[in-house]
């Protein structure tokens, strides 16, 4: 699992500076879900080859008692029980404040990591800019400058080292077998869609599930069940838990735990509500799904009861809000009624067996030779780019790698052409699809321009 940094302060040590370092040391998986996450952010980070997920936090009061402020802290308070590490920043040029020693305190009691930094500490000594920080009994501080990146690199990676030490042991078992662990499945979905009755209708309500307790969000928590004789993995994002009783059905929305099971899945199922209007918390979560490169099934929940009018302006709402979901199925079920449950899972197939299809390199270059004879790309001023040959980059999802020369005159809409024409061919329906370019001639054509 990604570890979880979330960045906590007083108001103007240089959170945000820090998180948009961070979450720009790639292209940033950056959200903030309006009405939901008021002064939390969440992003995507990579040092090296280790990817982490930060969240950024608003100004930290933790004793306010009443309005906005009050609502900012709830929310840091949040960001903090879902951290694997938290980030305590102080401002090295203002010095120990009074505020700085009220944070210290709710961390202590927080029971959580915590990692002591100064920032903006450019041009300074490491012994002047630290020495009363260590009035406050949280070991030594780590000092950077978010601002020009000074020891930044160094910090996430002692944060994310310290984040592993401090979380969970892996089980002997985590290396088991694909094949018996089956698709792993994410349901992910703003709260009340119907992911715990979903999650109840495939499993049976009295079967025992898995728990979930507060501040373990690095667990991934995997149901398997199976149905028609097919074995499958349910990774949570509904709450889960067990309390020695009947399944729960506690709709607990987790920005951390949503990207998390993203990871981890291998097909999504992105449930929206059918009596619902489609919301920007809809198209934000399918945007992290899309980002992320995973396959996808939408379900179109609560589908019984409504009119035939309510279900065309509904479809007519989705086509509008959720184009960019092309590649995806759409499938209108009733969790509770158990209603389309059948064909929303042959999906969930076709979507996993597309995103680990193995395309051979004559088939794809034959596909990509079709494509131009039927439609060449445009030239750019006496410029036209040359195609040659294509093969497979990658799977989950899948990445078809083109190679000619000129590639860069190739335009964004000829590109669209090209995925849609082999995902025609290939039949790679549920699945995101990457094409790369890559300039460079074919060292076994003998050909030339």
């Amino acid at each position: 699992m990604k570890p979880v940094i979330a960045l906590i302060g007083r108001p103007n040590v240089g959170k945000s500076t820090l998180f948009n370092r961070l979450t720009r040391s790639r292209d940033a998986l950056v959200a903030d879900l309006p009405g939901l996450t008021r002064d939390r952010h969440y992003g995507e980070g990579r040092v090296g080859d280790r990817p982490f997920l930060v969240i950024d936090t608003g100004g930290f009061e933790p004793v306010a008692k009443e309005g906005i402020v009050h609502e900012m802290a709830k929310q840091t308070k949040q960001a903090v029980a879902e951290a694997d590490v938290v980030v305590f920043i102080v401002d090295g040029r203002q010095g120990l404040t009074p505020h700085d020693k009220t944070i210290t305190d709710y961390l202590r009691k927080s029971n959580r990591p915590v990692m002591l930094v100064v920032n903006k500490a450019e041009g300074m000594k490491y012994t002047s800019v630290t020495a009363e920080f260590y009035e406050l009994g949280m070991g030594d501080p780590y000092v950077i400058s978010a601002a020009h990146g000074d020891g930044v690199n160094d910090l996430v990676r002692e944060a994310i080292d310290f984040a592993l030490k401090n979380g969970p042991e892996l089980e002997d078992d985590a290396e088991e077998d694909e094949n018996q662990r089956g698709v792993r499945i994410a349901l992910v979905g703003r709260p009340n869609v119907g992911k715990s009755t979903l999650v109840n209708t495939l499993l049976g309500e009295e079967r025992v599930i898995a728990f979930d307790m507060p501040g373990t969000t690095r667990d991934s928590i995997e149901i398997p069940f199976e149905r028609d004789g097919k074995p499958y993995s349910l990774i949570d994002t509904a709450g889960i838990r067990r309390r020695g009783k009947v399944f729960e059905a506690i709709e607990k929305f987790s920005v951390v735990k949503t990207l998390q099971s993203i990871s981890e899945a291998n097909v999504v199922v992105l449930m929206l509500d059918a009596q619902q209007d489609i919301s920007e918390q809809d198209a934000h979560i399918a945007g992290f799904v899309l980002e992320s490169g995973r396959a996808l099934v939408v379900a179109i929940n609560k589908w019984d009861g409504l009119d035939g009018d309510k279900r065309d302006e509904i479809k007519i709402d989705i086509e509008r809000k959720l184009n960019f979901l092309t590649f995806a199925k759409f499938h209108f079920i009733s969790a509770l009624k158990s209603t389309g449950i059948g064909p929303l899972l042959k999906s969930v197939d076709s979507a996993y067996a597309a995103a680990m299809a193995k395309l051979p390199t004559p088939k794809l270059t034959r596909a990509l030779q079709e494509a131009v004879e039927h439609q060449q790309p445009k030239r750019k001023g006496s410029i036209r780019p040359k195609m040659r040959y294509a093969h497979q980059g990658g799977q989950n999802p899948p990445v078809i790698v083109i190679h000619g020369n000129s590639l860069e005159a190739i335009s964004d809409s000829y590109k669209r052409y090209l995925e849609k024409h082999f995902r025609d061919t290939f039949s790679l329906i549920g699945t995101p699809l990457r094409i790369e370019l890559r300039n460079g001639k074919n060292p076994f054509d003998k050909d030339r321009d």
